[in-house]
């Protein structure tokens, strides 16, 4: 049974069993992606794990979201309805047919024709895409990958399982293998269930080659377990239905020719239509303001913690084309300070590790967690990491929590330094800007001298878009920040690997920028690992770079910060740079490991922080739905990273084979430690002598390697020599 309901912009049903009494609050507060536990899928599409508060106790549910944006997803809605309303209305009708599939929980329509859809059901826990299974048999690893599945009978019974479901006059339409869920039941078989289910339609009877085509996308490659689905499905021996046989065969080999043409082609089409992509914001984030002129299209979106750009690519060329003046003078600029860049790039290159250099600088980018503020300041003493870059926001009105923060933090011993960001409101009320940093300068100065101005400076989304706009900002800032000798100021905190912007702001005589520092937000992560090459330039040869940059510049006193750097995660809209950049944790906490040791290896910048503590998407801590903070394993590999080699002089890069890395250090106490790593596969290396302690990367003991000869692979280890 289930109950229609209305709110303001939002209409839909709810299965009376779990309705909450709170209806409307429950509603919006689940279709929002921040009460995602746990990112199930992220596509065209974003399916994510949440509780539903029903009455005091809480219900784990599935919820995806369907975008309805573009002229023929309306159209499709219009005239089909959602997805998910036709996928709520197939969920019902599989389960009154009794076929196995999640429990439908929740509709909700946006009443907009361009607004998200949500389709909720019961969350299924401990469940299997049958697409790993498939995959382990083709290459041969079930036995070890799914020791407790018959593999025979998980066949046969998705025969039966799907003849039941055509009985009854269910025809799925797009029953791939990773549509098929299973997990282990008491009795030691499996249960299957059958998701996805939005372009399923219910007839009085199916004809053999609406089956058959429902069969022949499902990947089983092995004609023995072919012939076992065939036969559970159609009953009987596969003899006596010949036809059926060549007519599934024939249906499969059509269908893998359609899915290979399809990828050929939108292959060639992607590469050729990419300058002219129409980039879909997530669903949760709010549009701009209908008379909003091109360069005012940003707003903010709350789960990345950053802002998006609504404007067009077009949009944004245009506004490019009418600043081209200025950008002409900036590449004029490069052009000039190129050769003595060049120049002092090829030195710094070749004096590298001839001398030992401090291993120090370590830093986290922080912003207050309301949360739990407790919870955050342990967290943070626990990591060990005593510098601090504290992001304000100037557009905010008041600053209560940064200073509490703040005053906490230096209570405790801590080095803290500040970024002050702008948006575009404040990039074009000057007089807003510096009233605000004044501000800023008389309740947060006690606790700090170090001011980086500017934020992105090169991501119009940021509120900048030429150069000119950011020298004022800067000059505004000198005047607000410049109350005593003691202050630093930094800059030009252009983000990415994109240092024609940072030397032409550091060099054009017009700008006249009164900075102390060079800051940078350096990421590679759209490379992948940190090792990996951008126009032939890997990570060292970046820091190399930004170095010779730093000390030829007009401004500056040649001093290099790293403001920002981290690996955004698999979390759907709460990472920051979307799906193909993101990466799993392991692999986050590797890469940041790798990433201090080669650019702090290179004794040419003073700090580094990573962005940030507590944050979904990329953060070195996880908030989970119970309050608790959870400690991920980029948190202990930094704190290890930390403890074993803060303060110790790192005296140059043993030889070993590519694509192996060791380090070597002194400590304090003179024990000596080497730090070592594969970028690719497992390596074998040699140490100059025994080491009495392997440490892991996230700070556990390892057994002894004998022999002196070591495996390395993409996880760092600390091998304490001996003496």
């Amino acid at each position: 049974m289930t109950d229609s309901f209305s709110f303001e912009g939002l209409t839909g049903e709810v299965a009376r069993a779990y309705c909450p009494s709170d209806l409307e609050g429950e509603v919006r507060r689940i279709i929002d992606p921040a009460a995602a536990l746990e990112t199930l899928h992220w596509g065209r599409n974003y399916l994510y794990r949440a509780q539903l508060q029903i009455d005091g106790k809480s219900l784990d549910v599935a919820v995806k979201q369907f975008r309805n944006q573009g002229g023929m997803n309306r159209l499709r809605r219009s005239l089909k309805g959602s997805k998910a309303l036709r996928s709520w209305a197939a969920a019902n009708a599989f389960v009154a047919a009794g076929i196995d599939t999640a429990e439908p929980v929740l509709l909700v329509e946006s009443t907009a024709l361009a607004g998200p859809s949500y389709f909720i059901t019961r969350f299924l826990p401990d469940v299997t895409e049958a697409r790993f299974l498939l995959r382990s048999i083709s290459a041969g690893n079930e036995s070890e990958d799914f020791p407790l599945v018959d593999v025979e009978k998980f066949f046969a019974d998705l025969g039966g399982l799907l003849r039941r479901m055509h009985d009854r006059g269910l025809w799925h339409r797009d029953l791939s293998i990773g549509n098929v869920l299973f997990r282990s039941n008491l009795d030691g078989g499996l249960d299957l269930f059958i998701v996805d289910l939005n372009r399923s339609r219910q007839k009085k009877r199916l004809s053999v080659s609406e089956r058959t085509r429902d069969l022949c996308r499902l990947s089983i490659d092995r004609p023995e377990h072919q012939e076992l689905f065939l036969g559970s499905y159609w009953g009987g021996g596969l003899e006596t239905s010949r036809f059926r046989t060549w007519l599934y065969q024939r249906y499969r080999r059509g269908f893998l020719s359609k899915i290979g043409t399809k990828k050929r082609i939108r292959g060639g089409a992607r590469s050729l239509l990419e300058p002219f992509k129409i980039r879909r914001a997530h669903a949760h984030i709010p549009l701009a303001e209908p008379d909003a002129s091109a360069r005012d299209k940003v707003v903010w979106d709350h789960l990345s913690d950053q802002p998006h750009q609504h404007a067009s690519r077009i949009e944004k060329a245009m506004v490019r084309l009418s600043d081209v003046k200025g950008h002409l003078g900036s590449a004029v600029t490069v052009g000039r300070a190129l050769p003595r860049v060049w120049s002092r790039y090829r030195e710094l290159r070749r004096h590298l590790y001839r001398n030992p250099v401090a291993f120090e600088g370590l830093g986290l980018g922080l912003r207050p967690y309301p949360q739990d503020p407790e919870g955050l300041l342990s967290a943070l003493d626990s990591l060990g990491v005593r510098r601090i870059l504290l992001r304000l926001h100037p557009w905010q009105e008041e600053h209560s929590e940064e200073e509490t923060l703040a005053r906490e933090l230096h209570r405790r011993g801590y080095e803290l330094s500040f970024a002050l960001p702008q948006n575009r409101e404040l990039v074009k009320d000057l007089g807003r800007w510096q009233g605000a940093l004044d501000e800023i300068y008389q309740t947060f100065r006690p606790f700090g001298s170090h001011f980086q101005i500017g934020q992105a400076i090169n991501r119009s989304k940021w509120g900048v878009w030429n150069y000119e706009e950011y020298a004022r900002l800067a000059a505004a800032a000198s005047k607000a920040l410049r109350q005593d000798k003691e202050v630093r100021l930094l800059g030009p905190a252009v983000i990415d690997f994109e240092y024609h912007a940072t030397a032409a702001v550091l060099n054009r005589r017009s700008l006249d920028l009164d900075l102390d520092m060079v800051s940078a937000l350096l990421y590679v992560d759209r490379r992948g690992a940190p090792e990996q090459r951008q126009t032939g330039f890997d990570t060292i040869d970046k820091i190399v770079l930004l170095k010779a940059i730093a000390e030829t510049a007009r401004f500056g006193n040649g001093e290099c910060w790293i403001t920002e750097y981290n690996w955004p995660l698999w979390e759907g809209p709460h990472s920051p740079a979307g799906r193909d950049v993101s990466v799993d944790e392991d692999s986050q906490a590797n890469f940041l490991v790798r990433y201090c040791l080669l650019v702090h290896g290179t004794g040419l910048i003073e700090r580094s922080y990573w962005w940030q503590l507590v944050a979904r998407g990329y953060g070195l801590i996880a908030p989970e739905a119970d309050g608790r903070l959870r400690r991920r394993p980029s948190f202990e590999a930094l704190a290890t990273l930390h403890r074993e080699l803060e303060g110790a002089r790192f005296l140059g890069p043993e030889e070993v084979a590519s694509p192996g890395h060791l380090y070597r250090f002194e400590r304090s106490d003179g024990s000596r430690v080497l730090v070592g790593w594969s970028e690719g596969e497992e390596i074998s290396a040699s140490l100059p002598s025994p080491a009495m302690r392997v440490i892991g990367r996230s700070g556990e003991d390892l057994p002894k390697a004998t022999g002196g000869k070591v495996l390395l692979d993409a996880s760092p280890r600390y091998f304490i020599l001996e003496p």
